[in-house]
């Protein structure tokens, strides 16, 4: 099983307009809709809170869902050799999670924290 999502770049965002392309879309309660005519628009859900509904509605173990969401689908695409898992030589994009909420901590893009870093001890080289 590989979990993915088509997010459009609402996801993430709090109720407002924001562009689709050419379009606009009304998000409200976490659904995109076109503005003109309604018609859903695309997907909001974040691979964070797809990680929580996995685990804690589907009944995944938290290594079935890694898998689901990192090792797998980078298989898939052929890029295992590169990311989808923590090994020297990778890209070192990672996402830290609550251990207890599943909740968004952290993110590491390329060995570098973007989000988060202040929650961990962390060294930087000199």
């Amino acid at each position: 099983v590989a979990l993915i999502t088509d997010a459009m770049g609402a996801a993430g965002m709090g109720d407002g307009l924001y562009p689709l392309g050419p379009l606009q879309v009304r998000v409200q309660d976490g659904v995109a809709r076109l503005v003109e005519g309604g018609a859903i628009a695309g997907s909001t859900l974040t691979l964070d809170v797809a990680f929580k509904r996995s685990v804690t509605v589907n009944g995944l173990s938290l290594g079935q869902t890694v898998e689901s969401l990192s090792t797998t689908p980078a298989r898939l695409l052929g890029l295992a050799g590169t990311t989808g898992s923590l090994e020297t030589g990778k890209l070192a994009d990672l996402v830290a999670l609550d251990s207890e909420t599943y909740d968004l901590v952290a993110v590491m893009r390329r060995g570098h924290w973007v989000l988060g870093a202040e929650r961990f001890d962390v060294v930087k080289p000199a």
